[in-house]
């Protein structure tokens, strides 16, 4: 009798219906939904920065990751670039299209699809 006592106290998970598997499916599930949720917002983002950068023309004023801020006078698609000229010497520095933060300039079409969409 005291052996029978000794192990139901040593497995509780023994009594329960499906041994435990319920409570792992549980988590996994669980964990699969937070990776989603977190990975859908930096998608977005993602998609949003590309559309930036894609739409850069030459002319257009625009910020570096770095903080620099110049005007584009060159883009070379081949090797992913763009020739920035900043300041009032006209010093031009040139910088992978991915190092660019921010486009400045609106264009015509962007202001005609933002009037569209309201």
């Amino acid at each position: 009798m005291s052996q029978t006592i000794f192990l139901e106290a040593a497995d509780p998970m023994a009594s329960v219906p499906g041994g435990g598997m319920g409570m792992i499916l549980f988590y996994v599930v669980l964990m699969v939904g937070v990776i989603l949720l977190m990975s859908l917002p930096q998608r977005k983002q993602e998609k949003k920065q590309k559309a930036m950068r894609d739409s850069i023309r030459i002319g257009d004023e625009v910020i570096t990751i770095g903080g620099i801020i110049g005007i584009v006078v060159n883009r070379d698609n081949e090797h992913e670039c763009v020739v920035i000229e900043t300041g009032g010497n006209r010093s031009k520095i040139r910088v992978r299209i991915s190092a660019i933060s921010e486009n400045l300039t609106v264009h015509d079409d962007e202001d005609e699809l933002g009037k569209k969409k309201k």
